[in-house]
């Protein structure tokens, strides 16, 4: 019986995939606007609202080091010190939503479809 798909796997085994997200994760964190594929773009889209709203809960004393470990096997190092720190004060008021897919021009070399994602 065929199951319906939560995620798309975009041509990679899981360890290349989770690699590759947690690289664009990092760097969606620490240059906060990036440029990627539009189907890259919407899964990173649900990547980055789950760890803000994990972060979010960092701000609670009794919960800080079990979150922090947490986020910490999602995200590269640097990029958690800044998402743990100011970075929140953005997002004090919001409950979702924190980023947007702007859509773009397909690239010239192959056709595939651009976005950017940055944060609101």
């Amino acid at each position: 019986m065929k199951k319906l798909k939560k995620k798309k796997e975009l041509g990679r085994e899981k360890d290349q995939r989770k690699a590759l997200f947690k690289t664009m994760l990092g760097s969606l964190i620490m240059q906060e606007k990036i440029t990627t594929t539009e189907t890259k773009a919407k899964e990173l889209k649900k990547k980055i609202d789950r760890i803000i709203n994990k972060a979010k809960l960092s701000q609670q004393e009794e919960k800080k080091v079990a979150v922090i470990r947490d986020i910490k096997k999602t995200i590269p190092g640097m990029a958690v010190k800044k998402i743990t720190g100011e970075f929140l004060k953005k997002f004090e008021k919001r409950v979702s939503g924190y980023t947007r897919v702007v859509k773009l021009s397909p690239r010239k070399s192959d056709s595939a479809r651009m976005a950017i994602i940055e944060f609101v």
